[in-house]
């Protein structure tokens, strides 16, 4: 029988990842109890390797040496083989991703290769991507393993020696020590906007270089920015320009799906061009409201529409029949690269007219050299007014041919072979999507969106919500994995959305249970802050407090804006007490480097600058008249809900905000509440006080 037809110790998974190296002749076994101990009483290293089932070179390793048998046959003689989705296990992957730079000197990435000691599974060696022969500058996959293993054999003194010093590194990171005196100020968010401006790329929009990722928490800080500084007469026009020009750049680009809707994950070149084509949920659950309040703040159609799209993409492709949204979708279909997205000029001339394929080859750049290895991925190269100049048509005719011909291309492209889907539901990125449908389907009034937030909440509730405890991952009805800060964090963050934008009671008491386990099980009770694991999760070699944004903004700064937001709606000082010790453990992080901290930022701001809190009480159509006048306008310093009359039983102050006559406001600037407003030209008064939400820090 040949060894592909043999399950190892990870057909049980529910990981599509882990299933994928079912088969594999190594004998993979999961992060586990049993794994630990065969290489404790074995006395063979571990070798770790962590990725994810959208990770295109995680396929490539996995094709040359995985499946290799002769690779596989070193692999099982030197080292017991573990194998984890970083999406399911984000504890394991940022341990080992930050010891991996610690060790090595640059950052790691996936698929991450690690070696660990077998007695405390603290890593030796480590890389990322190896290749089965020696090229690219790196080692072969093949020829390393045996000499790993020698090492390891032969030099235990000075393994030991090293993973002291790593040991005593990953310490330092967390000895915040006291910050009794701290004195927090709004230094940092002015910093922050300097220096996001200094790594502003002028031409294309974004930061930095390329491969160019999207950074929705440098947008947001920017957007937030520019509102701030609006009603004392003297706007940051640069920071919304500069936050509107890279969403503008980024939509017309080949980054967004021109045909489907949605992100992928990054650009690898300057222009937002060619992207590494998997698309994650969780980018696309950042950049859903950022588009949307983009939207809000400049009328733009183009922001509308991509939101639209977006929305659209994440309810037909991501989200379960029960109702939780799926993880990714791979960036290969049948083995290549791309393959799904990208077109021949005569796929393109065979299904559309000649007057449409004038247009839309100009339009998207057909016209010019292929882009991506011989085909063309698709980007606005030409707008809509020089195309009707140019071809002698009207505006609305050209936009009638676009229109049918995206309309053609995407029916005709879903009879391809689609890319694979992760399928798994994880807790944390359903907290993001929930956010964005929420804040797309309030901004632009459509239920149908909000009722894709619902459900997915609806999901998590009923299959990840358990004893009074998240579960981080579910797929085929199975849900396991004890949750980690940033499935507490974001969907505490999504719930608060939601509620704003359709209030159900079973929410926020859900949204209160999410709060009290945060500090009751994650909350370090001596310095504050967050750890990433709760306080009886597995021991591992660390135990971090991740206080900087990665690709999704920092659990640490999620939970302190969203536990001082539902502080000042409750009256709840505990959740406010706990939002001010995360800000002061961070202050030295902050203080160091604002703009890698954006998620923080909005928790200093509205704490610095609390935020307006405004509750409605009354029937439901005049309700729904004064909950649009409350958000209709671009104004992140403020939270609204809109409560039924009829509701009872109201947690803290919210018990003392009661119905009266058809309709009643109470309008709060952070601890100060003002006398109950019963008519709509008052409440629209009050919303347009510059010292209210949008007043100036």
């Amino acid at each position: 029988m040949s060894p592909f037809q043999i399950s190892n110790a990870l057909a049980g998974e529910t990981s599509p990842y882990l299933l994928q190296h079912a088969h594999n002749p190594v004998h993979w076994q999961p992060w586990c109890t049993e794994a630990l101990e065969a290489a404790r009483t074995q006395d063979k290293p571990i070798l770790l390797s962590i990725g994810y089932s959208a990770c295109h070179w995680c396929h490539v390793m996995a094709h040359e040496s995985f499946e290799d048998e002769d690779t596989a046959r070193l692999m099982n003689e030197h080292f017991i083989n573990v194998k984890v989705d970083r999406e399911e296990r984000p504890d394991l992957d940022k341990i080992y991703q930050l010891a991996h730079q610690l060790l090595v000197e640059r950052p790691g990435g996936w698929p991450l290769t690690m070696f660990l000691t077998p007695d405390d599974q603290t890593p030796f060696f480590g890389g990322t991507y190896f290749p089965k022969a020696p090229r690219f500058g790196l080692p072969g996959f093949r020829d390393l393993l045996p000499r790993v293993a020698a090492y390891h054999r032969e030099h235990q003194d000075d393994i030991r020696q090293q993973n002291a010093s790593l040991n005593r590194a990953l310490a330092e990171l967390d000895d915040s020590g006291s910050n009794q005196r701290v004195v927090m100020s709004p230094m940092p968010l002015e910093l922050a906007r300097q220096q996001l401006q200094q790594g502003f790329d002028h031409s294309h929009g974004g930061f930095g270089q390329a491969p160019k990722f999207p950074h929705p928490t440098s947008m947001e800080r920017l957007l937030r920015h520019y509102s701030a500084k609006a009603p004392s007469g003297e706007p940051d026009q640069a920071a919304l320009d500069m936050a509107t020009f890279t969403l503008r750049k980024m939509a017309l680009g080949g980054l967004y799906d021109q045909l489907g809707g949605g992100f992928c994950r990054y650009s690898v070149d300057e222009q937002w061009m060619i992207p590494h084509f998997e698309k994650m949920l969780y980018d696309n659950g950042q950049l859903l409201p950022l588009y949307s309040e983009a939207w809000q703040l400049t009328g733009e159609a183009l922001f509308k529409r991509v939101a639209a799209e977006t929305a659209a993409w994440a309810m037909r492709e991501m989200q379960a029949p029960e109702g939780g949204y799926y993880s990714t979708l791979d960036a290969d279909s049948e083995g290549q690269e791309g393959k799904f997205y990208v077109w021949s000029r005569e796929q393109v001339k065979a299904v559309l007219s000649e007057d449409e394929y004038a247009v839309f080859s100009r339009r998207y750049g057909m016209e010019r050299e292929p882009n991506f290895e011989g085909k063309w991925h698709l980007h606005v190269v030409a707008d809509a007014a020089s195309l009707a100049t140019d071809l002698e048509l009207t505006h609305e005719r050209v936009g009638e041919l676009i229109a049918s011909s995206l309309g053609k291309l995407l029916n005709d492209r879903e009879r391809r072979v689609r890319p694979g889907r992760d399928e798994k539901i994880l807790t944390a990125w359903n907290g993001l999507m929930i956010k964005g449908m929420a804040t797309a389907g309030r901004v632009f009034k459509q239920p149908a969106w909000l009722d894709s937030a619902s459900r997915a909440l609806d999901f998590v509730q009923s299959a990840l919500w358990k004893n009074g405890r998240l579960l981080a991952t579910c797929k085929d009805g199975r849900a396991h994995l004890a949750a980690y800060l940033d499935d507490y964090a974001f969907l505490l963050d999504g719930i608060l959305a939601l509620i704003q934008a359709r209030w159900r009671q079973e929410d926020l008491r859900l949204a209160i249970n999410l709060a009290d386990v945060l500090l009751d099980r994650f909350e370090d009770p001596e310095n504050g802050g967050f750890y990433f694991t709760a306080r009886d999760h597995e021991r591992l070699i660390h135990r971090p407090k991740p206080l900087a944004d990665e690709a999704v903004p920092a659990g640490n700064g999620v939970a302190a804006h969203a536990l001082g937001r539902l502080g000042h709606l409750l009256g709840e000082s505990r959740y406010l007490e706990a939002a001010e010790r995360t800000l002061k453990v961070a202050w030295p992080a902050i203080e160091r480097l604002p703009s890698a901290h954006n998620a923080l930022l909005l928790a200093l701001e509205e704490h610095l600058f609390p935020p307006q809190t405004i509750v409605l009480r009354g029937q439901p159509a005049v309700l729904a008249e004064w909950h649009t006048r409350c958000t209709g306008d671009y104004a992140p310093r403020r939270l609204t809900l809109a409560i039924p009359a009829a509701a009872e039983d109201l947690p803290g102050v919210l018990g003392e905000c009661r119905p009266a006559q058809d309709i009643v406001a109470y309008v709060c600037e952070g601890f100060q509440c003002g006398r109950p407003i019963t008519e709509l030209r008052t409440l629209a008064a009050e919303l347009a006080n510059p010292g209210g939400p949008g007043g100036s820090p």
